[in-house]
């Protein structure tokens, strides 16, 4: 009779699992299964508990870093987080003393701010976004134009 308690739990698990697709409660259906396993070799009550306790924490740590790399590599990046990682032209000059500077990315315009606090980037310059904050992009220099750079030299 424990078995099917067991057996039920892994269900709950697994429907649980398919609700919500985080890779979150698989690991205790894994546990539920192999504890359902033990009550059917009729092993103590105390037994199963620590059963799926132990394999529960063993799928959990050891597999589900494995499984996160191939479910986050193949996520599409959406909205603003498509942003990162991508190019874009500095339109006014990126001076985070007076909050000022703006990019053009994707054919939208962005307020930005430099990845480095010390550093003002010049307009026409290429920069990468590195991250979103808020509604400003933070970015780090790519390619200054040969004008600007002629003329510092």
């Amino acid at each position: 009779m424990e078995a099917m308690y067991w057996l039920i739990a892994a269900a709950f698990f697994i429907s649980l699992e398919i609700l919500t697709m985080g890779l979150t409660t698989i690991w205790f259906a894994g546990g539920a299964l192999v504890a359902a396993i033990g009550a059917f070799l009729r092993f103590p009550l105390a037994v199963q508990i620590a059963i799926f306790v132990v394999v529960s924490l063993v799928l959990l740590l050891i597999t589900r870093p494995i499984a996160t790399r191939y479910v986050n590599e193949k996520a599409i990046r959406t909205n603003v987080d498509s942003l990162i990682g991508q190019n874009c032209l500095v339109t006014q000059t990126i001076d985070n003393l007076r909050a000022s500077g703006q990019v053009t990315v994707k054919g939208q315009v962005w307020s930005a701010r430099s990845w480095k606090e010390d550093v003002c980037i010049p307009a026409n310059s290429i920069v990468k976004v590195e991250k979103v904050s808020g509604v400003k992009l933070i970015v780090s220099i790519v390619s200054v134009p040969e004008q600007i750079s002629a003329e510092q030299e």
